[in-house]
């Protein structure tokens, strides 16, 4: 019990993610406040570093996914606020009045310029009841020190996430398009729920720290995980082919084309002279080739024999890909899925099951 007070709140958190956090914190104030005293030079009146950074801080290293965490959002919701407060500081000049005034706007404002972040609430404040340096520094004060200070923490931010290789700016990934160029949707995507149920569903909620199509992309591999599980004891050794057609790297580009039309096959692994998997080749490559099968090989998807084969659906569905080539440690190939293997084990599942529950009842 004692253990669960310390467990963080946040999903996907782990304790080697939190050490991450804090040491890049360590790093990013430190010297947002060294860099700012090498510009602003030093002194009493002097802010070096001013109070919402730290604040930004723990959203750029603790949770560096956030829509609220990212560059546009820190500096521009600072500044933006920063700005704000300065200017509601001049026209109203009750305390109690001011401060809410200043935080209500402030986040008006962060949301028109979609920018929206937490800290720049206090960078309001700050620019409020900040003392006599912010009254000193004026209009000057949203940009030197506030815009300045938060250029610097996302340009360290980024080298740190980039040292320890974890992707900021977060990039959304885009919406899965049709391969054949037609506006059906994606075979993967024309069951479940759709995009229009996601809106329908967030309508009725109230507003998450996630961008939207990070949440899509989350539910599918929830439902992909879902099916894995129901599915756990099919492995890809059950159902791949084990007589696998392969062509050498150095073979000419008609053996592969004979090879390929004999078998009735679309897709070749092409190895190397040690029999490693390097790739793969069809009919399209083929077209071109005028030399030897390697001028014109492509990447391949990999899996191991003893990965669930259900884990292949979003490989075998995403309308490029016709097969998974199963390899073991050494790229060794020991056999091979195609999408037509998958339908078939799927539907001998869902007959299993059928079977099982009017056993059942």
């Amino acid at each position: 019990m004692a253990f669960r007070l310390f467990s963080p709140i946040l999903a996907g958190a782990t304790l080697r993610e939190r050490m991450i956090a804090c040491f890049g914190a360590t790093i990013g104030i430190a010297l947002t406040g060294a860099i700012g005293g090498l510009v602003l030079g030093s002194g009493p009146h002097v802010p070096l570093l001013v109070a919402p950074m730290g604040a930004s801080a723990v959203l750029l290293f603790a949770v560096p996914a956030s829509p609220l965490a990212q560059p546009w959002s820190i500096i521009g919701g600072n500044t933006i606020s920063a700005l704000v407060g300065v200017i509601v500081a001049r026209f109203i000049h009750e305390p109690v009045l001011v401060v809410g005034i200043a935080v209500s706007l402030a986040i008006a404002a962060m949301s028109f310029t979609r920018c929206l972040h937490p800290p720049g609430g206090a960078a309001a404040l700050t620019a409020v009841f900040g003392g006599p340096a912010v009254i000193d520094a004026g209009f000057l004060f949203p940009f030197v020190p506030v815009a300045l200070n938060s250029i610097v923490l996302v340009a360290l931010g980024y080298g740190f996430h980039k040292l320890t290789r974890r992707t900021y700016p977060h990039g959304t990934t885009a919406a899965s398009k049709n391969s054949h160029g037609t506006i059906d949707p994606p075979a993967q995507e024309r069951i479940g729920f759709r995009p229009e149920d996601i809106d329908a569903a967030l309508a009725l909620e109230e507003t998450f720290d996630i961008d939207r199509n990070d949440l899509e992309r989350l539910l599918r591999q929830v439902e992909l995980q879902a099916m894995v599980r129901t599915h756990r004891t099919l492995l890809c050794e059950d159902i791949m082919s084990r007589d696998v057609i392969a062509v050498d790297e150095h073979a000419d580009a008609d053996e592969a084309r004979h090879l390929l039309l004999d078998h009735n096959i679309r897709m070749l692994p092409v190895v190397d002279a040690e029999a490693k998997l390097i790739g793969a080749v069809g009919l399209r490559e083929l077209a071109r080739a005028a030399q030897a099968v390697k001028s014109v090989t492509k990447a391949v998807a990999t899996a191991s024999a003893s990965a669930p084969a259900m884990g292949l659906l979003p490989v075998l569905t995403d309308g490029r890909s016709h097969a998974v080539v199963i390899v073991d440690d050494n790229q060794h190939i020991l056999g091979l899925i195609t999408q037509t293997d998958l339908l078939a084990a799927t539907a001998r599942a869902q007959a299993g099951d059928k079977a099982l529950a009017e056993a059942a009842a």
